[in-house]
């Protein structure tokens, strides 16, 4: 058996190779490392591809998401919504922004934004919702974007690591996550579902006045060089990685569609033990692209899980161990424990397995029998 890996880059590139490394030297030959021709198609394809007006490239993932917040207009104390149990890439611009991030707790099946304690957290200060797509697993956007709307609220999608996943609304109506909000943000960090071979991220809109500020925003607040009519910053996609995900962007479908065979996988193998929640299945299969696959081991002892896998040499994570509000940067005399007992309990109980696009069925085999003989002992 291949040795197991938690993401699996180094195949992946196997078999796109050619392709990545012609068009890296397309960037070489050119020497336009910066805003060449490759940003420019990759831009455009992933409009195409996620039926929105503007994709803005930038550097990162956090980038995106400070930058869309500052497109918005938001002003230093005003509230902004978000989840709890999610990295803090999320609050961290919230913060930096001297915005104030409002944390609330989640839901237990699908470990997304709870729309109930959104409700509850809206004040006349409250400007925006940072609902997050999490693990991959589409928030309820229908039920986010009505609550926006009465309560004249921004919403910012952190896509970082949903990209590619689906959200059918109650009106029957299909549209990428990321796509649905007033703005969405996303990461393109090497182990992401889309994923480049360093930093990069994207802001997506259909607002095209919001698209000009941020196009602004990500060069120095330029629209003409030398010419600062914004506050800006420095973030830009280089050409290398925007070469890379246009090697793979025609590949993302595949892609996701290889994490949810996998994810089927698992679910089948564990199916019904008592000690084991596995994630659930919509009936609208495509609107979780499982960035991670991630368990809820209840009534034993994950963290011993945890390292008798590590002891087989099966790669897994805890996503995440500790919550927000009980982190040393983001404390909060508002925050109660009992606020967040979803929050609370996930941190004790998720357990986050391999999950990439080169999964093999004898490695998923040997992991779920490697989890049933710890469980079953």
């Amino acid at each position: 058996m291949k040795k197991i890996q938690m993401v699996d880059l180094k195949s992946q590139y196997d078999k796109i190779a050619t392709t990545v490394n012609t068009s890296i030297q397309e960037v070489l030959d050119t020497n336009t490392y910066i805003n060449g021709p490759q940003v420019h198609q990759f831009q455009k394809s992933l409009e195409e591809y996620l039926g929105v007006k503007h994709v803005i490239p930038c550097a990162n993932g956090t980038d995106a998401l400070q930058i869309a917040m500052m497109g918005l207009g938001l002003q230093p104390g005003d509230e902004v919504i978000t989840a709890d149990f999610t990295f803090a890439a999320t609050v961290e611009v919230i913060a930096l922004l001297q915005l104030t991030p409002v944390l609330v707790d989640v839901d237990v099946v699908n470990m997304n934004i709870s729309l109930e304690r959104i409700k509850a957290a809206i004040t006349p200060k409250t400007k925006a919702i940072v609902p997050v797509h999490l693990f991959g697993r589409a928030a309820n956007m229908d039920a986010i974007m009505d609550l926006a709307a009465a309560h004249n609220l921004y919403v910012i999608e952190d896509n970082a690591q949903a990209i590619g996943a689906d959200f059918v609304s109650n009106h029957g109506t299909t549209a990428k996550v990321g796509t649905i909000g007033h703005v969405g943000a996303t990461s393109f960090f090497p182990s992401k579902n889309l994923g480049c071979y360093g930093d990069g991220g994207a802001i997506f809109t259909n607002d095209d006045d919001l698209a000009h500020t941020i196009r602004g925003i990500v060069n120095h607040g330029m629209y003409e060089r030398y010419h600062h009519d914004v506050v800006g910053v420095n973030s830009r996609l280089d050409s290398i990685q925007a070469a890379v995900l246009n090697a793979k962007l025609p590949l993302l479908n595949d892609y996701n569609t290889a994490r949810r065979t996998a994810a089927a996988k698992y679910n089948t193998a564990l199916a019904g033990h008592v000690n084991i929640v596995t994630p659930s299945f919509d009936s609208n299969l495509n609107n979780h692209v499982f960035h991670q696959y991630t368990l809820r081991i209840i009534d034993a002892d994950r963290n011993a899980l945890l390292q008798h896998l590590l002891n087989k040499g099966i790669p897994c994570a805890i996503y995440y161990p500790i919550p927000l509000h009980s982190q040393k940067a983001y404390a909060d005399s508002r925050y109660k424990e009992e606020d967040f007992p979803v929050t609370n309990q996930l941190v004790q109980e998720v357990i986050s397995l391999p999950m990439h696009t080169e999964l093999e069925d004898e490695q998923i085999e040997f992991i779920t029998a490697s989890i049933l003989e710890f469980l079953d002992k």
